[in-house]
């Protein structure tokens, strides 16, 4: 009858019964096939936490199996559609990057590697965003040293990033605002970190929309 219902897609009654009678064909030929109807009811309920543990258990307790590779591959997509918005506590949206990076290092040769690689884009794009945020939060908070630190550690953890025109922007803003408010023996290096960064902004994007908020930056040249 479990298999009855997980054949006619009532997910819910299966799963109770596989609950009830898979300690019985533990160790048997059945338990294989079972475990994977049991694992995939969760998934199908749209459990995506349970469902990842328990696919993840497949793999451990059945390695051999004809659906090892695919039970790695859920466990880690099950992850990843577990994952939060971009405000949020990040730490799920780490595992699913690791989990879905770990199934491409099992099997590089599975068909399954592009969309692994493509969910993983996507994930970062949202860790990309959080961090980007979270920069721009100090740097409306007037904190402008920690909006430098932050900015510059996106730059270094993400080079390729699609924020990198308004991180600079905000970069050059931050120096100038920390140079300003500096003592009188740190504002004339701060204020010429601000120049150099400031021309780096405007050499990589000299047609930027964020240009003519910055350029009343290059007035503070000679000046100290």
């Amino acid at each position: 009858m479990a298999v009855v219902y997980y054949n006619q897609g009532n997910y819910y009654r299966a799963q109770e019964l596989f609950e009830a009678i898979l300690p019985f064909y533990r160790g048997s030929d059945k338990a294989e096939q079972l475990y994977y109807y049991y694992a995939n009811c969760h998934y199908e309920q749209g459990d995506n936490i349970l469902a990842s543990y328990y696919f993840k258990r497949f793999t451990k307790n059945f390695p051999n199996s004809r659906y090892t590779e695919e039970c790695y591959y859920m466990s880690a997509y099950c992850k990843s559609l577990d994952s939060p918005r971009y405000s949020l506590d990040q730490t799920n949206t780490i595992d699913a990057i690791n989990e879905l990076q770990l199934f491409i290092d099992i099997f590089p040769q599975s068909e399954r590697v592009p969309e692994c690689q493509e969910l993983i884009a996507t994930l970062r794009l949202k860790l990309e965003k959080k961090m980007f945020e979270i920069a721009k939060l100090y740097h409306k908070m007037d904190d402008y040293k920690a909006a430098i630190t932050s900015f510059e550690n996106m730059l270094k953890t993400y080079p390729g990033t699609n924020y990198r025109e308004q991180i600079l922007y905000y970069l050059t803003e931050s120096y100038y605002h920390y140079a300003i408010n500096s003592i009188a023996v740190k504002k004339k290096e701060r204020l010429q970190e601000t120049l150099e960064i400031y021309d780096l902004f405007v050499s990589n994007y000299p047609d930027s929309q964020y240009k003519k908020h910055a350029e009343p930056i290059t007035r503070i040249q000679g000046n100290y």
